[in-house]
């Protein structure tokens, strides 16, 4: 069933009051990829009344008094992301369109969703029932944290929006034991998975630098980030506490991770796959062509890339479903009006991170000084792709199913640690799971910013293409990689961009596309650069492009159209092309390195496009 979102629907269920009341700056879809739909499902199944206000007008009570006042509490999320990343680009222009809105207008989600909702309640709900945030907005900014939009260190949200409690992560598990304690009326302080605000610190909780100190201080702020990062995980993690003004936010360790029959059982609850009527009849909501009929396998993420937020939302422990449970899923959907037997993809966060995990890791925990991944694979981790692959055809064999895409990212250095089964995982993808192209993410080529950016090298990628361009000759399909770049992150200079320009003219062969700008999200170690301006780890002052104007430069120069150098073989000619680089003529350098304002940068490089 739907939760209910009207009057009308509670008198169909015969419910006088709801539990619990959910908010959420997305409009209400029914499927395991909205937040709002699972944790609503998940205390629907632990016995409590659940309702739902999408999106609701911030300007008048009309929809927030829609279903009355909840008995326990109000949870209020921003939705799938953060609302000023979903507000605005990288350049701080106001984003038109919206695929999670009725009608794609984007009108509906205010700036700073989640505050706004509290402050909605408050108003209209005076000395109400406790006010819950939850979801990402609520996740990453759960301490002091830089805020792009306002060039400062912020307040934790929790003090900002003048809520009660905070949940963070995965939240399936602390909000049953919240909603439990909240109904049989016994004290929260000790859930886990929590943060709350109270007069003193907590006994052996380690305390942070105050918000105070983080605000004033830059080295204080990175020495706060390092301590609020290393304590994200189960079973290594301690309790954290930081002072703001006069008063001190708590932050509960995690809760443990759930186990394969929890997750199972999440996934399995039952749900529609569609928007909600009562939304649906206010216009078409365009994102949900992306996540009707897609499946998670798996929650997590060990890739660490510096400018993602997964790592502290979701974590770094891969927790992976049983393949009964997915196949299971999946041959529900043949009961779906609207499944036409494509399955849009197979993934999580990271898709071939499915099935397998360090047992270092299992048995000891995260690993605080070694990252899983980086310029190479931790050699203790073992990729192993063989369940994905047995998965995979599991699906494959299901009669109803036309063809299963496999469209979340994929770690390719993880293919090529793979001696065993990454050669036999990429011709499976290659030969059934994409269709024209596969998306990978090497996101730049220069050493230095991948090393900021905690990405793979370059030649990794090439041994990867050439692997990739091997077996589709072989299977005579033409298919090709597309590669999401990332222009002025922390240490990209413009000459970076040049030279990632002619790498993707002369070993890619092609023009890149998919170009974002970096966006610095709260909670990350590459927005800890770009407020601080310095390496975390070393201190050392570091190189960040501020300049809206030069940002967008970083962005044309790769995606600019040119004349592409002939292929003349499938071997990587990289290392060539490096030393043609080492070798230009030390004029063109110093005309590259005197091309300091965007005049002269657009003369030196006939960049045409007009700002």
């Amino acid at each position: 069933m739907f939760l209910p979102t009207t009057q009308k629907e509670l008198k169909q269920l015969g419910w006088q009051q709801l539990d619990v009341i959910l908010v959420s700056g997305d409009t209400y879809v029914d499927t395991p990829y909205n937040g709002i739909a699972i944790i609503g499902k998940v205390l629907v199944d632990a016995g409590y009344r659940v309702g739902v206000i999408a999106q609701p007008d911030i300007n008048s009570d009309k929809d927030i008094t829609r279903l009355g006042e909840p008995l326990l509490y109000w949870g209020i999320s921003g939705g799938l992301v953060d609302s000023m990343v979903a507000n605005y680009t990288a350049t701080k222009k106001f984003r038109k369109s919206d695929d999670f809105t009725p009608g794609a207008v984007n009108n509906r989600r205010p700036d700073r969703a989640v505050m706004k909702y509290a402050n909605l309640i408050r108003q209209y709900f005076k000395d109400t029932v406790p006010l819950v945030l939850g979801g990402v907005e609520a996740s990453l900014r759960r301490v002091a944290h830089y805020d792009f939009w306002t060039n400062k260190v912020r307040r934790s949200i929790l003090f900002d929006a003048k809520a009660d409690v905070l949940t963070y992560g995965m939240s399936e598990k602390s909000v049953v034991e919240l909603t439990n304690a909240y109904r049989d009326k016994k004290p929260i302080e000790d859930i886990k998975g929590i943060c709350y605000i109270a007069k003193e610190k907590k006994e052996h909780y380690f305390e942070l630098p105050s918000y105070e100190e983080c605000a004033k201080d830059k080295h204080a702020f990175i020495s706060m980030f390092h301590h609020f990062y290393a304590n994200n995980e189960p079973d290594i993690s301690k309790g954290l506490c930081q002072l703001h003004d006069s008063r001190y936010l708590i932050q509960n360790p995690p809760q443990p991770s759930m186990t394969q029959e929890e997750i199972d059982h999440v996934y399995n609850i039952g749900y529609e796959r569609d928007v909600h009527p009562y939304y649906k009849a206010q216009g078409e909501v365009r994102g949900l062509q992306t996540i009707q009929f897609s499946v998670t396998t798996h929650h997590g993420c060990y890739g660490e890339c510096n400018f993602c937020a997964i790592t502290v939302h979701q974590g770094r422990t891969i927790r992976s479903r049983s393949q009964d449970s997915i196949v299971h899923e999946i041959d529900k959907f043949k009961e779906h009006k609207d499944f036409k037997g494509i399955i849009n993809d197979v993934g999580g966060a990271t898709a071939n991170m499915y099935g397998f995990e360090c047992d270092k890791k299992l048995k000891s925990g995260v690993c605080q000084d070694i990252p899983c991944t980086s310029s190479q694979v931790c050699p203790i981790l073992r990729p192993n792709h063989g369940p994905q692959i047995e998965l995979l055809g599991k699906i494959r064999k299901l009669p109803h199913v036309k063809k299963a895409f496999v469209n979340s990212g994929i770690r390719y250095d993880l293919i090529q640690e793979d001696k065993t089964h990454g050669k036999q995982y990429l011709k499976t993808l290659v030969d059934h799971h994409i269709s024209g192209q596969m998306k990978v993410a090497p996101e730049h080529i220069d050493d230095k910013v991948l090393k900021l950016m905690n990405k793979p090298d370059k030649a990794t990628l090439m041994r990867f293409k050439a692997d990739f361009d091997e077996l589709n000759r072989r299977s005579g399909k033409k298919q090709f990689l597309t590669y999401y770049l990332i222009a002025a992150h922390p240490g990209s200079h413009l000459k970076d961009m040049q030279d990632l320009k002619e790498f993707a003219n002369q070993e890619l062969h092609l023009n890149p596309e998919q170009v974002q700008v970096f966006i610095p999200t709260p909670s990350t170690y590459s927005a800890l650069m770009y407020y601080t301006e310095m390496e975390p780890w070393t201190r050392e002052p570091l190189f960040v492009e501020k300049d809206p104007q030069r940002k967008q430069m970083q962005k044309d120069v790769v995606t600019q159209k040119e004349p592409l150098k002939k292929q003349h073989h499938t071997k990587s000619t990289f290392k060539k092309s490096d030393h043609r680089k080492r070798t230009k003529s030390k004029e063109t350098a110093k005309q590259k390195d005197k091309a300091h304002n965007y005049k002269e940068y657009k003369d030196l490089q006939k960049v045409r496009k007009s700002y």
